[in-house]
């Protein structure tokens, strides 16, 4: 009976103490992994809000599209009634006032849709951003949950900061974007309308 009790203390005293009891037991762990959890839930918080205001931007973005076909085609359909009107030619010497309102407009909406995605692109990278350090300090709390209190705290917190500062984006430099195809893409369409405009009112 007494080899018996024996044998169970020392299976009790040889059994591993689980990591997370280790950090339980010890102040700095502990309170290490509740400021940790802490910061991930904030960045979770500031991921889903910057995916809100991206979405916000793109809707944007659209309604500045719709906006732009919208006016531009008011703009030819009510000049084509007008010369339809009056078939004498005598707006072709007033065309450049529609002109110029058209290429005015064009030129105001161009560059609101360039601002806008402008924006867009630098929330994409802050959320992408966000999302790494996510990564990053989501792998710490793993290791940190692993290891206990064998989790080097110096050494795993320095390399957590050092590879937050050393962050390099490794991106292929790209002479042309998405946003400059857009832009070159509304210009074109600005020229085409002044010269329909012309057309038009002149012929």
């Amino acid at each position: 009976m007494g080899d018996q009790s024996t044998t169970n203390s020392l299976i009790m005293e040889t059994k591993p103490v689980h990591p997370l009891h280790q950090i339980a037991e010890t102040p700095t762990h502990k309170l290490l992994l509740k400021q940790w959890l802490k910061e991930e839930e904030l960045i979770l918080n500031r991921i889903s809000l910057k995916e809100t205001q991206i979405d916000g931007v793109r809707r944007e973005i659209t309604n500045l599209y719709c906006f732009f076909f919208i006016f531009h085609s008011t703009l030819l359909i009510l000049l084509f009634n007008s010369a339809s009107s009056n078939p004498h030619g005598g707006a072709c010497s007033r065309s450049w006032i529609p002109s110029l309102c058209s290429l005015l407009c064009s030129l105001g909406l161009v560059w609101a849709v360039r601002y806008k995605t402008d924006v867009e692109s630098h929330m994409e990278k802050l959320l992408e951003r966000e999302k790494e350090d996510g990564k990053l300090l989501g792998k710490c709390v793993e290791e940190l949950k692993k290891k206990g209190v064998e989790f080097d705290l110096l050494k795993e917190v320095d390399a957590l900061r050092r590879a937050k500062s050393l962050r390099v984006e490794a991106k292929a430099v790209r002479k042309w974007s998405a946003r400059d195809f857009v832009t070159l893409f509304f210009f074109t369409v600005s020229c085409l309308v002044l010269a329909l405009v012309r057309v038009i009112l002149c012929n």
